[in-house]
């Protein structure tokens, strides 16, 4: 997997980075977007950005390269699923709270309407 996901020579510190930092950072911005009622497009553009500051992070602390598309598009993948699922978890948790006349949870992720 070396060289196709990550350039680490572990993959610990691609999880280390990437999942764990990147990914408490990208579950917190699609929490922040969802209870300021933000669009899931201004969402990507934060994820975009973090996507960067992922890169940064390996570069700084790990020695790799910074402009990489492949590695930016692998981190910015993984940040935008954590990112949606936050915003999604977020989004459903509002809609059955604040609506809870009209809406009742469908799975963690959804809501569907009261009959």
């Amino acid at each position: 997997m070396q060289g196709i996901l990550h350039e680490e020579p572990s993959i610990l510190q691609f999880f280390f980075v990437t999942c764990l930092l990147g990914g408490w950072a990208a579950w917190m911005t699609g929490r922040a977007c969802a209870q300021t009622w933000k669009s899931v497009w201004s969402l990507v553009v934060y994820l975009l950005m973090l996507g960067i500051g992922v890169r940064f992070i390996h570069h700084a602390l790990f020695n790799g390269t910074m402009f990489t598309l492949q590695y930016y598009v692998v981190d910015t993948i993984v940040l935008m699923v954590i990112g949606m699922v936050g915003y999604r978890y977020t989004r459903t948790n509002q809609m059955i709270t604040q609506y809870h006349w009209l809406y009742e949870r469908a799975n963690a992720l959804s809501w569907k309407s009261k009959s």
